[in-house]
């Protein structure tokens, strides 16, 4: 059989030979074998768009790694491991009313991307449990002796101290934050005690710690720093996100960029305690004031800060509304609640000559507490009865003058100044009692209906208490449910409906709200969004050590064919089309050489049989 050698001496020495018929099938393809040539190489180069020049692998990463924390946010459980040396760690102490917690947190080490936060998690110890220690009573109740201040907390830092690393406590920042229970001390008390903590802790421990980082902090910046924690959790300061997902326009006063900031949409926070209820919701676009002194009044609630590492870019600037309503927590509304119907009673009875709530037998009829509930409330020298008759509707109309609205524009309870939501395109989360409410004994927590949440409130309250006992005695409410929640859920619920839809105007047909006791099982404290925040300069350290390494591989990249894609493209399709006119060209030279050819030469060609050897040398 006729075969035809090729060999090359340069670069390197090869060599190698087709037969004639497969020669031939090669420059002379059929119609659909050029079909699936062209098929394979537009394969090649539509892949290539969609990676290098659709910038797929970076999205994809950068999509990746976002997963990749938020589900290290969500599972994150596995021990904390103290031998890695690129971990760092951090210090909140929660000086509270009641006592006084430290938390450890820790984060790895930045990744030099200035669009990032630190991703940092609460440290877990070889049980896997959070690294958190508690003790009582509150460091306010030291305010005759502030010289014990630092006694009292050393406990806490000593818990601290022996499980973080000895080499990393000089590089652990550490801070004591004082909330409720110091801000109704005098001012020259609360001084006391926090110079006792900045003279002493030096002395005993070696971490970062300077007097800027011990202070009492306004209800404000606890609720800001709850919002960070939360939304943090959320992963809602990752800005890069899929489509479908939530976004919002930002606007900044005074901000050098001509076009709106579009980002991820962040969550609001409700939450209402035992004594007070807060709100906080981030405002994305610039306020409108109607008046100078509302102007002048909303700077109390309103608070602008950037979470980034860089003053100068905007992208983690946010402009958060928070306020704190005392007296309007579910326990505290109630105590507000009786101590009304009864100066009101008792007043009606001296005037009447009637005697309602004095006895068993004429007991004050109550709307918000389950049918034929018998109660009762006052001192014990002037105790007053009451009954139950579980009338849902009444009680929100009665409720509602507690919640001393006004009729200006742009307020909530009490008056106070509420900026405008965007109830079509925002989420809240509703924690404590908005939980409790719904879940607890309606067990419809989750994401709230107005309509459907109303109906089984009613329907609670018109049940007779002994079946609601039967009901618990058998085990069909939360198990954390006790007997003061079946009592008072009744009027909660009614209480809790009227400070969302009537205070804070949310629309009966709101769909955006979730109640929820914890976030992706971890219940989120205040003191995340505090170390977020305190420790946003950080990352600059990691940066500046990013910027140096990338002046040095500078050249590499600029030549990189990822980052000039286009570069890449066209020397693609150039080689691409250099093959495709050498092989033309091979196949006019073997046409022509073919024509010259004696018949005999093209009977063995076609039929396959040998002929003598055509050396070709390149």
């Amino acid at each position: 059989m006729g075969r035809i050698s090729i060999s090359c001496l340069f670069p390197a020495s090869w060599h190698f030979s087709l037969s004639s018929h497969v020669l031939t099938r090669l420059l002379m393809p059929s119609f659909r074998q050029w079909i699936l040539i062209g098929l394979v190489f537009g394969l090649i180069g539509l892949l290539y768009m969609l990676l290098v020049t659709g910038k797929g692998p970076a999205i994809w990463l950068m999509k990746e790694n976002h997963f990749h924390r938020h589900l290290a946010r969500v599972t994150d459980i596995d021990a904390t491991d103290t031998s890695n040396p690129n971990l760092n760690y951090g210090l909140v102490v929660d000086c509270g009313s009641s006592g006084s917690r430290i938390f450890v947190y820790c984060w790895p080490r930045h990744n030099g991307n200035p669009h990032e936060l630190l991703d940092i998690r609460q440290m877990r110890d070889e049980h896997h449990k959070p690294v958190v220690m508690k003790i009582k009573p509150g460091i306010s109740e030291l305010a005759k002796t502030p010289e014990k201040a630092s006694d009292h907390i050393k406990p806490l830092l000593d818990f601290a101290a022996r499980h973080i690393p000895k080499n990393k406590h000089q590089e652990t920042p550490l801070y004591i934050l004082c909330t409720a229970g110091m801000r109704i001390l005098p001012e020259s008390q609360q001084e006391a005690l926090l110079e006792d903590l900045r003279t002493d802790i030096p002395v005993d421990f070696n971490f970062l710690f300077s007097d800027s980082h011990v202070e009492v902090i306004s209800g404000k910046q606890e609720g800001v720093y709850a919002w960070i924690g939360i939304n943090f959790v959320l992963g809602r300061f990752n800005h890069v996100h899929n489509d479908g997902e939530a976004v919002v326009e930002v606007n900044f006063p005074g901000g050098d960029q001509q076009e709106a900031l579009v980002r991820k949409r962040t969550a609001g926070v409700l939450d209402m305690g035992g004594v007070s209820t807060q709100i906080a919701y981030e405002v994305p676009q610039t306020v409108s004031f109607a008046s100078p002194q509302q102007e002048e009044v909303a700077k109390n609630f309103l608070a602008e800060f950037n979470l980034g590492c860089d003053a100068h870019r905007t992208e983690h600037v946010y402009r958060v509304y928070v306020s704190t309503f005392l007296g309007f927590g579910g326990n505290a509304a109630r105590q507000r609640y009786e101590e009304n119907i009864m100066k009101n009673s008792f007043r009606r009875n001296k005037l009447h000559g009637e005697h309602v709530g004095e006895t068993v037998d004429s007991p004050f009829l109550d709307p918000c507490l389950p049918t034929d509930m018998e109660d009762t409330i006052g001192p014990s020298m002037q105790k007053f009865f009451i009954r139950g008759t579980g009338d849902f509707e009444e009680c929100r109309q009665i409720l509602q003058p507690y919640l001393n609205r006004t009729n200006e524009t742009q307020t909530s309870l009490s008056g106070v100044y509420q900026p405008s939501i965007d109830f079509s395109n925002s989420q809240f989360y509703g924690f404590s009692e908005f939980y409790y409410c719904t879940e607890d004994v309606l067990r419809i927590g989750g994401d709230y209906n107005a309509t459907k949440y109303a109906k089984a409130a009613k329907d609670y309250c018109a049940t007779q208490w002994m079946t609601l006992r039967e009901r618990f005695d058998a085990g069909l409410f939360a198990s954390h449910a006790d007997l003061h929640r079946l009592k008072y859920q009744c009027f909660k619920s009614a209480w809790m409906y009227e400070v969302l839809h009537t205070g804070f105007s949310f629309p009966n047909n709101y769909k955006n709200l979730k109640t929820a006791l914890v976030v992706y099982d971890k219940e989120v404290q205040w003191t995340l969004g505090a170390i977020l925040y305190r420790t946003r300069f950080l990352p600059l350290r990691d940066i500046q050590q990013e910027s140096l390494k990338g002046l040095h591989s500078h050249w590499r990249h600029s030549f990189s064919f990822v980052n000039n894609h286009y570069l890449f493209l066209a020397c693609f399709f150039i080689v691409l089309l250099s093959i495709m006119l050498y092989l033309l060209r091979l196949r006019r030279i073997h046409r022509h050489t073919a024509q010259r050819c004696s018949p005999s030469s093209s009977l063995w060609l076609e039929a396959g049989l040998g002929s003598p050897t055509l050396p070709i040398n390149l």
